[in-house]
Parts: C-alpha cells; structure tokens; sequence
C-alpha cells in the first residue's frame, strides 16, 4: 500500500461542484478522500477519523468556515492538522483573517488544480 491511500484528506465545501473536482483528482493520486458539505458533517467526520490534511471552503451555510477553524485549532486532536483554506473570496481582509484563526495557506476559486496537488504532495512528504 502507498503511503498516499493511508494519507486522508477531508474536503469541505457546500459546493459539490468544488468537492466532486477535488476528489476526482485526488482519488486519481491514490489519495483517501473524505467530503463534507457543511461544517456539522465535518464535524462527524473528524470525530471518526482524524484527516492528515483539510481543504475548507469559508463561505458556508449556519456555521461559516471560519467558526469551524476556530474550534478545530483549539481542540487538542485536530490543532495541528494543516488547513488549506479555498475561498471564492478574493480579499486581504479575508485571507488574514484566515491565517489569524490558524489557517496553513490560503487559496481563491476558481480552484487551480495543479495547485492543490502540488499542496497536497508538500503536505503528504512531511
């Protein structure tokens, strides 16, 4: 087994367009994808099964993106799971609030991939 199937990348995004893209190319990779779309299924999730890496959309429905970064970063189980935020919203005032509530890096929709691979492999070799 490869170390990308044992490597778990949780996708959170209330656009299945955004999810469906991610984890078609990544699945391609061999990695294991788990999706959420919306901050209370991730939840679920995390408490099953710790991801090593989450790609998280900011603008989502009852609890925001940046409400579930705060209580993942101060839980002891998830502080240090590394963050990709991905938001559609381009602006500096957003992307520092990010970083400020623990995000790892930030990324803009419409969504690179050759980007989000590239985070995925720097992240995955650690």
């Amino acid at each position: 087994m490869s170390k990308n199937n044992t490597y778990t990348i949780l996708v959170i995004d209330d656009s299945t367009t955004n999810i469906v893209l991610i984890e078609a190319v990544l699945k391609e990779k061999g990695y294991h994808i788990q999706t959420a779309l919306s901050a209370k299924e991730a939840y679920k999730i995390i408490k099953s099964k710790k991801p090593d890496l989450i790609f998280l959309d900011l603008l989502m429905p009852k609890i925001s993106g940046f409400d579930f970064l705060y209580k993942i970063r101060n839980e002891k189980t998830t502080r240090n799971v590394p963050v990709i935020v991905i938001t559609a919203v381009n602006d500096d005032e957003y992307k520092h609030k990010a970083l400020k509530l623990g995000a790892t890096e930030v990324m803009y929709k419409p969504v690179d991939i050759q980007a989000v691979i590239q985070k995925v492999e720097k992240y995955a070799s650690h």
